[in-house]
C-alpha cells in the first residue's frame, strides 16, 4: 500500500499486489499520538492471516457466500487490534483499517468498493488458502 494523499481526516493510497495496481485504499490519517478509531496503522510490513470470529466475518459470509473464506486480519500491529481489509468509502467507515475502492478523490472518498474487494479478496485468500505467507507493507508518502 503506498499512501498517497492525506487529507487531515483520511489517506489515500495505491495497492499494489505483486507490483501491479490492484484499487485504491483508504485510511484514517496520520498522527503521532494514536487516537482510538481515527489513526492509520504506521508504515511497516504486517502479516495477514484470516480471521474467522466476529461480527465483519458473518456479515460478509452472508454477503459473499464461498467466496467469503476470513476477514483479512492485518498482524501484530503495535498499539491496535483489529485492523481488517474491507470495503467503505470515508474514513467514518476504516476505524484505523484499511478500505478498497475501484475510484478515489483527494476529498478522502473511494468509490466502487465492493467491485474492488471482489478483484482483490480472492487473490489474497488463494494465496492464504495455499500457505504461503502473506504479507502487506503500508508505505508512507503522505
Amino acid at each position: 500500500v503506498q499512501r498517497l494523499h492525506d487529507t487531515g481526516d483520511a489517506t489515500v493510497g495505491a495497492m499494489f499486489i505483486d507490483g501491479v495496481f490492484q484499487c485504491f485504499t483508504l485510511e484514517d490519517e496520520h498522527r503521532d499520538v494514536k487516537v482510538k478509531g481515527e489513526t492509520r496503522i504506521p508504515a511497516e510490513t504486517y502479516k495477514i492471516k484470516f480471521r474467522k470470529e466476529g461480527g465483519f466475518h458473518a456479515k460478509y459470509t452472508a454477503k459473499y457466500g464461498s467466496m467469503h473464506k476470513g476477514m483479512l486480519h492485518v498482524q501484530d500491529v503495535p498499539n491496535f487490534q483489529w485492523i481488517l481489509i474491507h470495503t467503505g468509502n470515508t474514513d467514518e467507515h476504516t476505524a484505523g483499517c484499511l478500505l478498497v475502492g475501484e475510484t478515489a478523490d483527494l476529498n478522502g472518498v473511494i468509490g466502487r468498493s465492493v467491485d474492488a474487494y471482489k478483484k482483490m479478496y480472492p487473490k489474497v485468500a488463494k494465496a492464504l488458502e495455499d500457505g504461503k505467507e502473506v504479507t502487506i507493507q503500508y508505505l508512507d508518502e503522505a
